[in-house]
This record gives C-alpha cells, sequence and structure tokens, in this order.
C-alpha cells in the first residue's frame, strides 16, 4: 500500500491484508445494492397491486436508491474531502444495514420507498469513500489490479446476494430485504482497521498516465470528465435493464419465476467478476479507450443475444458476454478518472462519478419501461446493443479528437 507506510515485518503485511479485505467486503454493498431485492419484484407489484401506479413504483423500489445515489454522491465527495475517507464510510455502512433492512417491517409501498432513499444515501458514503480510499492507498499499476479486484467483489457480492435473495424471494417477497443487514457485522472493521490516509503529505501517483502506454498526459480536465461521465450514465442505463426487465422478460418468455431470474442475474454477476480480475493485466497493455471499445463490444454482443434468445441457453450465453464486458467497465472508470486527479480533489472526482453511475441505474427502468411495454423486452435489449454500438462510436471519435498529439490515447 502507498501512502500508509511500507513496513516488511509480518504485522504490516497482515494489516494491509485486513485493510484491503475491509474495503473490498464494503464495496460489495455497492453497485448491485438495488438489485438484490430484484427476485422480489413481481411479489412486491402482486402484495401491493391495489396501490395506484404499482407496477412503476414496484420497478422504483429497485431504482430508487441509485436517484439518492447520484444526488448525493457529490456531496459525498465533498464530505470525504472535507472530512475524511474513513469517517463517511463508517457512518455510511451502518446506515446501510439499518435502511436496506427497513423493506422487513415497513408496510406499504411509499414508506418502502423512503427505506430504499435513505439507502441510497448510505451508497453513496461507502462508495465514494471506498474507493477513494483505495486510490489513495495504491498507484500506478498497483492501483489497476486493485480496482479490478474490487469490481470483481462487487461482481461476487452480487452473486451471493442476488442468488440468495432469489432463493429467499421464493419463499416471501421480504426475505432479500434481510440481507442488507450484513453490513452491520461489516462496521466493527471499518472502525478499527482502517487508517486515515495523509492526503496532503505527498502526491507522488495522484496524476498518472493517461495515455495508452504508460505516458504521462493528465486525464483530470473538465472535457475527458465529461466523456468519462457520459460513458457512466448511458452505459449504466443499459447495463441495469438486467435486474430491472430480466424478470419480467424471463417470467413471459420463459415462464421461469424469481428464484430462476436471480441465478441468471448472478450468472451475469460472476462473469463481470472474472473479467474484473482480468483488468489490471489488460490496462498494462491497453489504454483507456481501448478497454473501453473492448467494454461496449461485449454488452453489445450480450444484449444482442439476449434480445434475439427464443431459448434460454441463447439467453443465457448473452448474460455471460455481457457481463464480461460489465467487469471492465468500472474498474476502467474508476482508474480513468482517478488517474488524473489530484488527492485534495479526488474525493469529488469520483462522487461525481459514482453520481452519473447510479443516474443511469435510476433512469434504466424509466427509458427502457415504455420501449418493453410497446414493441417487447426482447427489442428493448437489442435497443440497448444498438446504444452500446454507439458508444463504442462516442468513445472512438473523441480519441481521433484528442489524438491532435501523437501516440498518446486517454
Amino acid at each position: 500500500m502507498t501512502g500508509t507506510g511500507t513496513g516488511t515485518g509480518e504485522a504490516n503485511a497482515s494489516r494491509s491484508r485486513l485493510v484491503l479485505v475491509t474495503l473490498l467486503l464494503a464495496s460489495t454493498l455497492t453497485i448491485m445494492s438495488g438489485a438484490t431485492i430484484s427476485p422480489s419484484l413481481p411479489g412486491i407489484q402482486e402484495q401491493f397491486s391495489g396501490t395506484p401506479n404499482a407496477e412503476l413504483l414496484t420497478r422504483l423500489v429497485l431504482t430508487m436508491p441509485a436517484l439518492f445515489i447520484a444526488i448525493c454522491a457529490p456531496l459525498a465527495g465533498t464530505l470525504v474531502d472535507r472530512l475524511g475517507r474513513k469517517p463517511v464510510l463508517l457512518v455510511s455502512v451502518v446506515l446501510y444495514g439499518l435502511a436496506g433492512g427497513s423493506g422487513l417491517v415497513l408496510g406499504n409501498l411509499y414508506t418502502i420507498l423512503v427505506g430504499r432513499a435513505l439507502l441510497g444515501i448510505a451508497v453513496a458514503g461507502v462508495m465514494t469513500s471506498a474507493t477513494t480510499l483505495i486510490t489513495d492507498y495504491y498507484s500506478g499499476q498497483e492501483r489497476s489490479r486493485v480496482l479490478g479486484i474490487q469490481a470483481a467483489f462487487m461482481g461476487l457480492g452480487g452473486v451471493a446476494f442476488l442468488t440468495f435473495g432469489g432463493f429467499l424471494a421464493g419463499v416471501d417477497w421480504r426475505g432479500p430485504f434481510a440481507i442488507y443487514l450484513i453490513a452491520l457485522l461489516l462496521a466493527p472493521l471499518v472502525a478499527l482497521r482502517l487508517v486515515e490516509p495523509s492526503r496532503y503529505a505527498s502526491e507522488e501517483g495522484s496524476k498518472e498516465g493517461g495515455d495508452d502506454h504508460g505516458g504521462q498526459e493528465p486525464t483530470g480536465t473538465a472535457r475527458l470528465l465529461a466523456v468519462i461521465y457520459t460513458l457512466a450514465i448511458v452505459g449504466m442505463i443499459v447495463f441495469y435493464m438486467v435486474p430491472t426487465q430480466l424478470p419480467f422478460y424471463f417470467e413471459n418468455l420463459l415462464g421461469i419465476g424469481a428464484t430462476g431470474s436471480g441465478l441468471a442475474i448472478a450468472l451475469l454477476s460472476l462473469f463481470q467478476s472474472f473479467t474484473s480480475l482480468s483488468y489490471g493485466s489488460l490496462r498494462a497493455r491497453l489504454g483507456y479507450r481501448t478497454v473501453a471499445i473492448i467494454t461496449f463490444a461485449l454488452i453489445g454482443v450480450g444484449y444482442a443475444l439476449i434480445g434475439l434468445a427464443g431459448s434460454l441457453p441463447l439467453a443465457l450465453l448473452g448474460l455471460v458476454v455481457g457481463g464480461s464486458g460489465v467487469g471492465l467497465l468500472l474498474p476502467n472508470l474508476n482508474n480513468w478518472v482517478s488517474s488524473g486527479t489530484p488527492v485534495a480533489v479526488r474525493g469529488r472526482a469520483l462522487g461525481g462519478l459514482t453520481s452519473t453511475i447510479f443516474l443511469g441505474q435510476f433512469l434504466s427502468p424509466l427509458l427502457s419501461q415504455p420501449v418493453g411495454g410497446a414493441y417487447g423486452f426482447g427489442t428493448a435489449f437489442l435497443v440497448a446493443a444498438f446504444i452500446s454500438v454507439a458508444l463504442m462510436v462516442f468513445v472512438a471519435v473523441t480519441g481521433r479528437q484528442k489524438s491532435s498529439k501523437p501516440a498518446t490515447e486517454t
């Protein structure tokens, strides 16, 4: 770890490993936090069928956290920079457990939505502070490797939470809400094992090379951040169609219930994790834009397969391919932002990225549901595949515009 000392003794090594494990466990709480209850959506809609606009409100139960993450992540980034990384993470982890578990006892859709909003505030703090700590502790190629591991843990968290959630939803629609209580077990580790980094002692590694070949071109410009944030919001609109629409698609097309949908979504998360683990070695050979092009190529092919699927095997193949692309998306965007951002404002930059990621999650059902309702869910996934291709072109075009300096690609 950089920024926390370079002790070589066994005690220091063990402590460093425990710090990393704590941050990785915290990361499992983030990106699929809303999707944990995805297998319960049909059951929630049936339970509250008498509520006006129950179909839309049910989907908002899934994505309400994303809206409040998008709203609160910039504030979380500011607090992370001003108050410290560790205090924000600790408070957020506790709130996560309490707000997420509130669905076990709340009695109507509206109060459940309030609990989900509080969960979103918690996730904004967890994701921003945990990622900022990782980028503070590590630099260079080690940072790429650890960010890949972080994304893998996010995917593995999705596998575990969605699989378990699918089984619990098969018993009772409230069951998956209990999974959020796990966060309360993590709070003591955050309090006792994490150390607030000395953020301003050194700027070493705070602005690293942003080019394809390891050069020193800075990436923390407003124009580049606009490109990255665009990829984040549109990419997440596409990605989040799986947890929001796949359960209904599978139910209508294949007659598959909550447990099967949970396992299918977990399959995407599993391959997301496999690909994330390879991000460090991939980034050592390729630049951020090249990795982004590969990312959206895989997502586009995967979603096209899902949209064209007339059988379960083809749909599952689409989830495998699409999940492989998703596995590169987050570590690449996080690394891309942090590589050119000074330590003193890194929390705010990553908070902005977190905001756009989860704004995309919130917008996903609002944009995909009308298409799916009017033309079928298969068509909606084909539209998402086309959007992925458009993002590939966007990355390539903005890269050529940037490359007025030869042999440099950010």
